[in-house]
């Protein structure tokens, strides 16, 4: 039981003694802990954002895509990303080595999604390929890339020999 004592008139003679009042506490830390329980029921926690993401059935056979229309994005070490048009076999561009801010990979998902769209009518195909030295995080940023991007198509793929043998050749891997 809570209560709160005050002192009376102590030290003085000739005055009749009073008794301290006492009050009762016991209702205002009841009312204090109902307020505490409320706030945490009522409040709403944040809740994890998640994004969608469609792996094909392991059986099915997609139509053939052309090469023109596929960009390669390969995740290296220390935040750096490695992007190239076609396959790794015979890249139709120079692989390039970026990293994740709005003038490295960013610009090259807009600028070859636009050539793409100008070029086929079709949308660019984004293959994501994280490497065994890239980190979480990184994986997590170029999908973040790709919607800001507004890539609607993108599919995330083991890493090949040939495209670690071009990481290492960027000093990437």
């Amino acid at each position: 039981m809570a209560e709160l004592t005050t002192s009376g008139n102590q030290g003085r003679k000739g005055r009749r003694r009073t008794t301290t009042p006492r009050i009762d506490l016991t209702a205002m830390v009841d009312l204090a802990f109902l307020l505490i329980t409320f706030f945490i029921m009522a409040t709403t926690l944040a809740k994890p954002k998640a994004m969608p993401l469609a792996m094909p059935v392991k059986d099915s056979h997609p139509d053939a895509v052309p090469e023109t229309r596929t960009m390669s994005v390969c995740l290296g070490k220390d935040n750096t990303v490695m992007w190239y048009m076609g396959m790794p076999e015979e890249p139709l561009t120079k692989p390039q080595l970026v990293n994740f801010s709005k003038t490295g990979l960013r610009a090259a998902l807009i600028t070859k999604s636009k050539e793409v769209l100008q070029a086929s009518g079709k949308p660019l195909i984004v293959i994501l390929k994280p490497s065994d030295h890239s980190v979480y995080t990184d994986f997590v940023s170029a999908l973040d890339e790709f919607n800001i991007s507004n890539i609607q198509t993108y599919a995330v793929a083991n890493i090949t020999s040939k495209d670690i043998d071009l990481l290492k050749q960027q000093g990437a891997f």
